[in-house]
């Protein structure tokens, strides 16, 4: 009874080296999503630093079991494919469109979330470093051009006040 509990709980898992591999591709997702998700922590939004996390280690343990059970490349590609459209969903919820204002809000969000999906999926691919030049470009989006962002709200703001 025991063996057959042992064999189910280790079901799926590879031999040392390739679990090695795994094991450095979900804690590089885990720590590619956590830099986005920080800044977006550190902005306030509502999908933070778990959510970023969670969706990169998600979508990276999605194509690592869809390629580690032996799927070939048109497999793996439907699973992206999936992913890819699931994630859309997620997305689309962090929008809101304020009838009052008539303003829509989240949709940086959802772009975060959806990029952080990719680079989940790069990282389960085994392309690390595309995975970390992604992050660093989201980053430097995210930071720069949000103040950029504020740096003109700030100058419409003064220049309606003068009119």
């Amino acid at each position: 009874m025991l063996e057959i509990i042992w064999s189910e709980l280790t079901s799926g898992l590879p031999d040392r080296t390739e679990l090695a591999h795994v094991v450095i591709r979900l804690v590089a997702a885990l720590v590619l999503g956590a830099i986005v998700g920080y800044e977006r922590e550190q902005a306030g939004k509502a999908a933070g630093l778990r959510t970023h996390m969670l969706v990169a280690m998600g979508t990276a343990l999605f194509v690592l079991a869809a390629s580690g059970s032996g799927m070939n490349l048109d497999g793996v590609s439907r699973v992206i494919q999936g992913l890819a459209t699931g994630i859309g969903f997620i997305g689309a919820g962090a929008i809101l469109k304020l009838s009052a204002t008539r303003e829509i809000q989240g949709l940086t969000t959802a772009a975060g979330i959806w990029v952080t999906a990719a680079i989940g999926v790069t990282v389960g691919l085994g392309a690390l470093g595309l995975a970390l030049l992604g992050t660093i470009l989201t980053w430097i989006v995210l930071v720069s051009i949000g103040l950029f962002e504020k740096r003109l709200e700030r100058e419409r703001e003064k220049n309606a006040a003068t009119k």
